[in-house]
């Protein structure tokens, strides 16, 4: 597929698109193991961070919030951080504090003003509450994964973005994870601009998005905004 040449709604991933959860997610788990005098390498713990919240998510459906308790618990056990559990809370608690990319606002306020803006995320809408507070601006749709009760990479979301929205057409979705919103979004046959921050190479049988950029200024002169 190609993008689309009359783009109306542009929809976002929130986490790794519009703010800095790798950045977030260390800096918290820095701050409570300091508490007990342990160190942790941040390549490590984000590898961990993918690998374990892929595997609760696939289980049947919960708040963001504990998603993010279990994901600690195991991470901490992983790392051999005698971490008690009823910590936990820690790293929920952390998401206010998540930074927007210094791109993030500059970029959505120019691409606001040509199209429909939206927010496609896995969180629940407490937590997302927080984070939008870093980032000034009216959204026409916001879709989370409380409110389809599922996680990405599973369709729901983009169903009922498209349930929304009254269907696919003039319709881009901007992400930067190629599991959780690229594939999905390929296999819906919607229109996706990959912001692939970190340079990653496709493997073998992956679909190709419809544009690969890397980073949200890039993404907006796909949208034909400068």
């Amino acid at each position: 597929m190609a993008l689309p040449k009359n783009v109306t709604f542009v929809t976002f991933d929130v986490y790794g698109t519009l703010i800095d959860w790798e950045t977030g997610v260390y800096d918290a788990f820095c701050a409570e193991a300091e508490r007990d005098g342990f160190t942790i390498e941040r390549d490590e713990l984000i590898a961990l961070f993918y690998e374990i919240q892929q595997q609760i998510q696939a289980g049947s459906y919960e708040l963001y919030a504990e998603v993010l308790r279990r994901t600690a618990i195991q991470i901490a056990r992983r790392l051999g951080w005698p971490l008690e559990p009823s910590r936990s809370g820690f790293l929920p608690d952390s998401i206010q504090r998540w930074p927007p990319f210094k791109e993030t606002n500059p970029v959505l306020q120019k691409i606001a003003k040509k199209h429909s803006i939206g927010l496609i995320s896995n969180i629940d809408d407490k937590l997302l509450g927080q984070t939008r507070r870093h980032i000034p601006l009216d959204f026409d749709l916001v879709v989370t994964a409380q409110q389809v009760r599922s996680y990405k990479p599973d369709l729901a979301h983009f169903n009922e973005c498209e349930r929304r929205i009254g269907g696919k057409k003039g319709w881009v979705h901007v992400a930067a994870s190629y599991y959780y919103d690229v594939a999905p979004c390929l296999k819906k046959k919607v229109p996706v601009i990959w912001v692939n921050r970190s340079g990653e190479h496709l493997e073998a049988g992956q679909k190709k998005p419809d544009a690969d950029v890397s980073n949200l200024r890039e993404a907006a002169k796909q949208l034909g905004v400068s």
